[in-house]
Formats: structure tokens, sequence, C-alpha cells
């Protein structure tokens, strides 16, 4: 499970330089007779077991074809395999709207070792991504299968720039903020199972996953040295 979340970060890598329309966030306090958005990135749901629901998902649960049926089956699927590491299936959403914000969308999809070196076996295509990152098309009969697997983690990439403000007005009070560079500022809710990434140079990245896996993203932040 770790090695798909450490892997989100390659393929969020590609998708950031893709970005470039920038866009504003929209206030929830316009005029007194419009109807609230609903799906926002910050209107997670706790539910009564603990498990968290964001933009329909629920981390852990829902399912990619669960993602189909609400966002649409414009999505591309693939293993994104760096060096050294066994990769991830990732679902890439190039245009997403959450509530009225848009954005881009990656699911990391919950697979096993076996699975990932059978989808690699049965490849379609492979192609380089930066590098020696190897962006894998899975054949027809993986991609079919894929609808049934769990999705690990949601990240999500808001053509809006984000600021300290926006995120303690929306978002709430962090129960923790870690630096990772001079750059790079995170702020944990693991209640909800988000990390938010600041960027002062970049575009933010938000990521979720069931609180009971928080750790996975707040551990490697207080393993990697500030640069």
């Amino acid at each position: 499970m770790s090695s798909l979340l450490k892997s989100i970060a390659l393929f969020i890598a590609i998708i950031v330089a893709l970005l470039a329309l920038p866009l504003l966030f929209h206030s929830d306090d316009g005029g007194r007779n419009e109807v609230p958005a609903e799906g926002l990135p910050w209107q997670i749901d706790v539910l009564p077991d603990g498990a968290t629901r964001v933009f329909g998902l629920t981390p852990g649960r829902s399912t990619l074809e669960d993602a189909r049926k609400l966002f649409g089956g414009d999505v591309q699927v693939a293993l994104v395999v760096a060096p050294g590491e066994s990769g991830a299936v990732e679902a890439y959403y190039e245009s997403f709207t959450a509530g009225r914000v848009m954005g881009k969308m990656v699911l990391t999809l919950d697979t096993t070792l076996t699975q990932r070196e059978q989808i690699l076996k049965r490849a379609r295509k492979v192609d380089y991504m930066e590098s020696t990152t190897r962006r894998v098309s899975l054949s027809d009969e993986d991609l079919a299968q894929a609808g049934a697997f769990a999705i690990a983690a949601i990240a999500f990439i808001p053509s809006a720039n984000l600021d300290e403000q926006i995120i303690l007005q929306r978002f709430g009070v962090p129960a923790e903020r870690i630096r990772s560079s001079e750059d790079r500022e995170h702020f944990l809710y693991p209640g909800k199972g988000l990390d938010l990434q600041l960027d002062a140079r970049g575009k933010e990245l938000l990521q979720y996953v069931a609180p009971q896996n928080f750790a996975q993203l707040r551990d490697p932040l207080l393993r990697k040295p500030v640069d």
C-alpha cells in the first residue's frame, strides 16, 4: 500500500506541468439565492465508522467503477512504474470540476504486486515519462478488471492557487503543519485523511486517504530532511 502512495508524486509531477490556466477559487459568499455547490474539496464527510467521503468517493472502499459512474468514463488508466519500484495503477482525469473548483484528479488504485506484474506482462504499450519512469497502457482485459479495484488514494490538483488564508478558511485549522522544503508546507488533517501541500512556486496538491492509513502520508514527511 505504501508503495502505491509513493508513486503518486511521480505522476503528479507530470500532471502539474500540464496546468496552465490561472483560475480563482469562487467564494461561497455570493448571492443569497445561489444554490450551494456540492463536492467541493473541503467538503469532507466523516462517516460514523471513521471513514471519510469526498467528491462522492470513500477512499479504501469506493472503486474505479464508482468514480466512472460519478465523473464519466473519460479517464486514462495506466500502470506507472518508477525505477526500483513495483509501480501503481492510476486513473487520471485531465479535467475535473470539484463543485465549482476546476482541476485535475489522480486516483491511485489498490492492487497487489502479483496483479501489477500480470498487468505489465499483458501491457498493450509502454511509454516513458521523465526519463526512466514507465507508463504502461493496460490491456482491454485489465482495463475491464480495473473497474473493481478500490481507490486507495485521491490526489486533486486545483487550477486555482491557494494561500494560507484560503486554506484555513475553507479547510479549518490543521492538526499539524510540516515544512518539507523551503517552498512547500503540508497542512495535515488526519481525522479527514487529508494532506494539503501548499507550494509557494508551484501548484497545490491535495491528497486524500482513509484516516486509518494517514500515517502513510505523514511518515515520509517526518523522514525527509527539509531542503
